[in-house]
């Protein structure tokens, strides 16, 4: 399956930014869809995953509460909706796609290319 991240872009603290993947080439449905993001000199942190229906998500405890992540597999594409947007909340963020429940980024096995997301203070 092929990935494509994007809505990405820079933000005041405080404010919200929805990204999207966008997938093609494979059965959509049959994925968990999983977000990650990378900071500079960091590396990459699992954030979100949504299950194959949508009826499942988890969240890293750094971002509970604050984004939600979503998808419609009729239109192939999930979302991550990111609220309450901090500073250090800045990186590339990433879709990816497993065939099962993944926490951990070696887990999954199809990656969008990332978009960035600059939180100013």
């Amino acid at each position: 399956v092929q990935l494509q991240a994007s809505g990405g872009g820079l933000v005041q603290a405080g404010g919200s930014l929805r990204l999207s993947c966008a997938a093609s080439g494979r059965t959509f449905e049959n994925y968990y869809i999983g977000w990650f993001r990378q900071a500079p000199g960091k590396e990459r942190e699992f954030v979100a995953h949504v299950s194959w229906s949508g009826g499942s998500t988890y969240y890293d405890d750094s971002v509970r509460g604050r984004f939600t992540v979503s998808r419609d597999n009729t239109k192939n594409t999930a979302w991550l909706q990111m609220n309450s947007l901090r500073p250090d909340d800045t990186a590339i963020y990433y879709c990816a796609a497993a065939e099962k429940f993944a926490r951990h980024r070696n887990e999954y096995d199809y990656w969008g290319q990332g978009t960035l997301v600059t939180v100013s203070s």
